[in-house]
Protein backbone atom coordinates (compact mmCIF):
# COMPACT_ATOMS: atom_id res chain seq x y z
CA UNK A 1 0.00 0.00 0.00
CA UNK A 2 1.83 3.15 -1.16
CA UNK A 3 1.93 6.11 1.19
CA UNK A 4 3.86 9.33 0.62
CA UNK A 5 4.53 12.47 2.66
CA UNK A 6 2.73 15.44 1.12
CA UNK A 7 2.86 18.75 2.97
CA UNK A 8 1.55 18.04 6.50
CA UNK A 9 -0.01 14.60 5.86
CA UNK A 10 0.72 11.01 4.93
CA UNK A 11 -1.22 10.42 1.73
CA UNK A 12 -2.45 7.09 0.37
CA UNK A 13 -2.32 6.83 -3.43
CA UNK A 14 -2.37 4.31 -6.26
CA UNK A 15 -1.13 4.42 -9.87
CA UNK A 16 -2.41 1.99 -12.48
CA UNK A 17 -2.65 1.75 -16.24
CA UNK A 18 -0.71 2.94 -19.25
CA UNK A 19 -1.02 5.97 -21.46
CA UNK A 20 -1.00 9.73 -20.85
CA UNK A 21 -0.77 10.62 -17.13
CA UNK A 22 -4.15 11.51 -15.60
CA UNK A 23 -4.65 12.81 -12.06
CA UNK A 24 -8.09 11.77 -10.82
CA UNK A 25 -9.55 13.73 -7.88
CA UNK A 26 -12.43 12.08 -6.05
CA UNK A 27 -15.65 13.35 -4.50
CA UNK A 28 -17.08 13.87 -1.04
CA UNK A 29 -16.13 11.04 1.30
CA UNK A 30 -13.94 9.46 -1.39
CA UNK A 31 -12.07 6.31 -0.39
CA UNK A 32 -10.16 4.08 -2.80
CA UNK A 33 -11.33 1.04 -0.85
CA UNK A 34 -14.85 1.65 -2.13
CA UNK A 35 -15.97 -0.19 -5.24
CA UNK A 36 -16.21 0.76 -8.01
CA UNK A 37 -13.29 3.15 -7.81
CA UNK A 38 -11.79 4.98 -10.77
CA UNK A 39 -9.53 2.06 -11.65
CA UNK A 40 -12.57 -0.17 -12.19
CA UNK A 41 -14.22 2.23 -14.63
CA UNK A 42 -13.88 2.22 -18.44
CA UNK A 43 -11.61 5.27 -18.52
CA UNK A 44 -8.87 3.26 -16.81
CA UNK A 45 -8.16 1.50 -20.12
CA UNK A 46 -6.86 4.70 -21.71
CA UNK A 47 -4.59 6.41 -19.18
CA UNK A 48 -1.95 6.03 -16.51
CA UNK A 49 -4.13 7.13 -13.60
CA UNK A 50 -2.96 8.57 -10.31
CA UNK A 51 -5.72 8.53 -7.68
CA UNK A 52 -5.53 9.13 -3.96
CA UNK A 53 -7.46 9.55 -0.74
CA UNK A 54 -7.78 13.25 0.07
CA UNK A 55 -6.93 14.68 3.48
CA UNK A 56 -9.38 13.57 6.14
CA UNK A 57 -10.55 10.62 4.05
CA UNK A 58 -9.80 6.98 3.40
CA UNK A 59 -6.33 5.88 4.44
CA UNK A 60 -4.79 9.37 4.27
CA UNK A 61 -4.08 11.33 7.47
CA UNK A 62 -7.08 12.93 9.16
CA UNK A 63 -5.86 15.92 11.15
CA UNK A 64 -8.76 17.46 13.06
CA UNK A 65 -7.96 21.03 12.05
CA UNK A 66 -9.69 23.36 9.59
CA UNK A 67 -9.14 22.48 5.93
CA UNK A 68 -9.44 24.89 3.01
CA UNK A 69 -9.98 24.34 -0.70
CA UNK A 70 -6.48 25.73 -1.20
CA UNK A 71 -5.21 22.92 1.07
CA UNK A 72 -6.87 20.32 -1.12
CA UNK A 73 -5.50 21.94 -4.29
CA UNK A 74 -1.98 22.12 -2.90
CA UNK A 75 -2.23 18.51 -1.70
CA UNK A 76 -2.98 17.45 -5.28
CA UNK A 77 -0.06 19.52 -6.56
CA UNK A 78 2.24 18.17 -3.87
CA UNK A 79 1.36 14.56 -4.69
CA UNK A 80 1.92 15.01 -8.42
CA UNK A 81 5.27 16.68 -7.75
CA UNK A 82 6.30 13.98 -5.29
CA UNK A 83 5.87 11.24 -7.88
CA UNK A 84 7.63 13.28 -10.56
CA UNK A 85 4.77 14.53 -12.74
CA UNK A 86 5.66 18.03 -13.97
CA UNK A 87 2.29 18.33 -15.71
CA UNK A 88 -0.65 16.05 -16.40
CA UNK A 89 -4.26 15.74 -17.42
CA UNK A 90 -6.65 16.41 -14.53
CA UNK A 91 -10.15 15.09 -13.90
CA UNK A 92 -12.16 16.14 -10.87
CA UNK A 93 -15.47 14.49 -10.01
CA UNK A 94 -18.03 16.25 -7.77
CA UNK A 95 -16.06 17.66 -4.80
CA UNK A 96 -12.98 16.63 -6.76
CA UNK A 97 -14.12 19.00 -9.49
CA UNK A 98 -14.08 21.85 -6.98
CA UNK A 99 -10.56 20.85 -5.94
CA UNK A 100 -9.56 20.62 -9.61
CA UNK A 101 -10.75 24.19 -10.18
CA UNK A 102 -8.57 25.44 -7.33
CA UNK A 103 -5.65 23.31 -8.53
CA UNK A 104 -5.88 24.69 -12.07
CA UNK A 105 -6.18 28.26 -10.82
CA UNK A 106 -3.31 27.99 -8.35
CA UNK A 107 -1.01 25.85 -10.53
CA UNK A 108 -2.10 26.45 -14.15
CA UNK A 109 1.15 25.30 -15.72
CA UNK A 110 0.68 21.86 -14.16
CA UNK A 111 -2.65 21.17 -15.90
CA UNK A 112 -2.61 20.14 -19.56
CA UNK A 113 -6.35 19.55 -19.98
CA UNK A 114 -9.08 19.74 -17.35
CA UNK A 115 -12.32 17.78 -16.84
CA UNK A 116 -14.86 19.19 -14.38
CA UNK A 117 -17.53 16.54 -13.78
CA UNK A 118 -20.80 17.01 -11.85
CA UNK A 119 -19.42 19.95 -9.90
CA UNK A 120 -20.06 23.63 -9.19
CA UNK A 121 -18.11 26.86 -8.89
CA UNK A 122 -19.86 28.22 -5.82
CA UNK A 123 -20.50 31.92 -5.49
CA UNK A 124 -22.57 33.56 -8.22
CA UNK A 125 -22.31 30.38 -10.29
CA UNK A 126 -24.26 28.34 -7.76
CA UNK A 127 -23.16 25.85 -5.14
CA UNK A 128 -23.61 22.11 -5.03
CA UNK A 129 -26.15 20.72 -2.56
CA UNK A 130 -25.00 21.36 1.05
CA UNK A 131 -24.20 17.80 2.05
CA UNK A 132 -23.25 18.95 5.54
CA UNK A 133 -26.99 18.86 6.22
CA UNK A 134 -26.80 15.06 6.05
CA UNK A 135 -23.69 14.40 8.11
CA UNK A 136 -25.55 13.91 11.41
CA UNK A 137 -28.06 11.44 9.98
CA UNK A 138 -27.68 7.70 10.43
CA UNK A 139 -25.78 5.99 7.62
CA UNK A 140 -29.02 4.36 6.46
CA UNK A 141 -30.92 7.64 6.24
CA UNK A 142 -27.95 9.40 4.67
CA UNK A 143 -27.76 6.73 1.97
CA UNK A 144 -31.46 7.11 1.20
CA UNK A 145 -31.20 10.89 0.96
CA UNK A 146 -28.17 10.70 -1.32
CA UNK A 147 -29.92 8.27 -3.65
CA UNK A 148 -32.91 10.60 -3.96
CA UNK A 149 -30.81 13.76 -4.37
CA UNK A 150 -28.58 12.14 -6.95
CA UNK A 151 -31.30 11.83 -9.59
CA UNK A 152 -34.39 14.03 -9.88
CA UNK A 153 -36.28 11.20 -11.59
CA UNK A 154 -36.44 9.40 -8.25
CA UNK A 155 -39.42 11.45 -7.06
CA UNK A 156 -42.16 10.27 -4.70
CA UNK A 157 -44.12 8.62 -7.51
CA UNK A 158 -41.07 6.75 -8.79
CA UNK A 159 -40.16 5.61 -5.27
CA UNK A 160 -43.67 4.27 -4.71
CA UNK A 161 -43.66 2.39 -8.00
CA UNK A 162 -40.09 1.03 -7.71
CA UNK A 163 -39.51 -0.01 -4.09
CA UNK A 164 -37.16 -2.87 -4.95
CA UNK A 165 -34.96 -0.72 -7.19
CA UNK A 166 -34.88 2.00 -4.56
CA UNK A 167 -33.89 -0.53 -1.89
CA UNK A 168 -31.08 -1.88 -4.09
CA UNK A 169 -29.73 1.63 -4.75
CA UNK A 170 -29.83 2.53 -1.07
CA UNK A 171 -28.07 -0.71 -0.10
CA UNK A 172 -25.34 -0.13 -2.68
CA UNK A 173 -24.82 3.44 -1.45
CA UNK A 174 -24.86 2.28 2.16
CA UNK A 175 -22.20 -0.32 1.39
CA UNK A 176 -19.89 2.48 0.25
CA UNK A 177 -20.66 4.70 3.23
CA UNK A 178 -19.81 1.89 5.63
CA UNK A 179 -16.25 1.53 4.33
CA UNK A 180 -14.02 2.79 7.11
CA UNK A 181 -16.92 4.48 8.90
CA UNK A 182 -15.87 3.09 12.29
CA UNK A 183 -12.21 4.16 11.99
CA UNK A 184 -10.84 6.73 14.42
CA UNK A 185 -11.00 10.26 13.05
CA UNK A 186 -13.14 9.34 10.06
CA UNK A 187 -16.16 11.41 11.10
CA UNK A 188 -13.99 14.40 11.95
CA UNK A 189 -12.20 14.16 8.59
CA UNK A 190 -15.49 14.06 6.70
CA UNK A 191 -16.78 17.02 8.68
CA UNK A 192 -13.63 19.00 7.88
CA UNK A 193 -14.02 18.21 4.18
CA UNK A 194 -17.65 19.34 4.19
CA UNK A 195 -16.64 22.49 6.05
CA UNK A 196 -14.10 23.36 3.33
CA UNK A 197 -16.62 22.46 0.63
CA UNK A 198 -19.14 24.93 2.05
CA UNK A 199 -16.68 27.79 1.42
CA UNK A 200 -15.84 26.85 -2.17
CA UNK A 201 -16.09 29.81 -4.56
CA UNK A 202 -14.06 30.07 -7.76
CA UNK A 203 -16.70 31.71 -9.95
CA UNK A 204 -15.08 35.12 -10.43
CA UNK A 205 -11.65 33.55 -11.02
CA UNK A 206 -12.69 30.98 -13.62
CA UNK A 207 -12.04 33.51 -16.39
CA UNK A 208 -8.34 32.92 -15.67
CA UNK A 209 -8.46 29.30 -16.83
CA UNK A 210 -6.87 29.08 -20.26
CA UNK A 211 -6.16 25.36 -20.65
CA UNK A 212 -8.76 23.25 -22.55
CA UNK A 213 -11.70 22.56 -20.19
CA UNK A 214 -14.50 20.02 -20.53
CA UNK A 215 -17.52 20.43 -18.25
CA UNK A 216 -19.87 17.47 -17.97
CA UNK A 217 -22.71 16.21 -15.81
CA UNK A 218 -26.11 14.57 -15.65
CA UNK A 219 -29.36 16.08 -16.86
CA UNK A 220 -31.11 14.88 -13.70
CA UNK A 221 -28.53 15.84 -11.09
CA UNK A 222 -29.83 17.90 -8.17
CA UNK A 223 -26.53 17.86 -6.28
CA UNK A 224 -24.65 19.72 -9.04
CA UNK A 225 -27.53 20.80 -11.30
CA UNK A 226 -27.08 21.64 -14.99
CA UNK A 227 -27.56 25.37 -14.30
CA UNK A 228 -24.34 25.33 -12.28
CA UNK A 229 -22.47 23.70 -15.15
CA UNK A 230 -23.83 26.32 -17.56
CA UNK A 231 -22.60 29.06 -15.24
CA UNK A 232 -19.08 27.62 -15.28
CA UNK A 233 -19.13 27.30 -19.06
CA UNK A 234 -19.98 30.99 -19.41
CA UNK A 235 -17.04 31.93 -17.21
CA UNK A 236 -14.31 29.69 -18.66
CA UNK A 237 -12.96 30.85 -22.03
CA UNK A 238 -13.58 28.25 -24.74
CA UNK A 239 -14.94 25.61 -22.37
CA UNK A 240 -16.85 22.69 -23.87
CA UNK A 241 -19.90 21.38 -22.00
CA UNK A 242 -21.92 18.21 -22.38
CA UNK A 243 -24.84 16.70 -20.45
CA UNK A 244 -25.50 12.97 -20.23
CA UNK A 245 -28.47 10.75 -19.48
CA UNK A 246 -28.11 10.40 -15.74
CA UNK A 247 -27.93 12.11 -12.40
CA UNK A 248 -24.95 12.80 -10.17
CA UNK A 249 -23.46 9.42 -11.13
CA UNK A 250 -24.02 10.07 -14.84
CA UNK A 251 -20.64 8.52 -15.71
CA UNK A 252 -21.95 5.17 -14.43
CA UNK A 253 -25.49 5.59 -15.77
CA UNK A 254 -24.58 6.66 -19.31
CA UNK A 255 -21.89 4.53 -21.02
CA UNK A 256 -21.13 7.37 -23.46
CA UNK A 257 -19.83 9.61 -20.68
CA UNK A 258 -16.38 8.14 -20.17
CA UNK A 259 -16.00 7.66 -23.92
CA UNK A 260 -16.48 11.40 -24.41
CA UNK A 261 -14.28 12.31 -21.44
CA UNK A 262 -11.48 10.11 -22.77
CA UNK A 263 -11.86 11.64 -26.24
CA UNK A 264 -11.52 15.13 -24.79
CA UNK A 265 -8.48 14.21 -22.73
CA UNK A 266 -6.86 12.76 -25.85
CA UNK A 267 -7.79 15.89 -27.84
CA UNK A 268 -10.02 13.81 -30.13
CA UNK A 269 -13.42 15.17 -29.16
CA UNK A 270 -15.73 15.67 -32.14
CA UNK A 271 -18.40 18.28 -31.53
Amino acid sequence: MPFISVRDIQMYYEIHGTGPPLLSISGTGGDLRRSPNIFEMPIARHFKILAYDQRGLGQTSRPDIPYSMADYADDADGLARAIGWDSCLVMGISFGGAVAQEFALRHPNRVERLVLACTSSGGAGGSSYPLQRLVHLSLEERARRVVILSDTRRNAEWREENPEQLHALVEETLKGLRVGSDEQGRQAGLYRQLEARSHHDTYDRLVNLHMPVYICGGRYDSIAPPANLEAMKKQIPGAHMELFNGGHLFFIQDPRAFERIAAFLRDKLDD
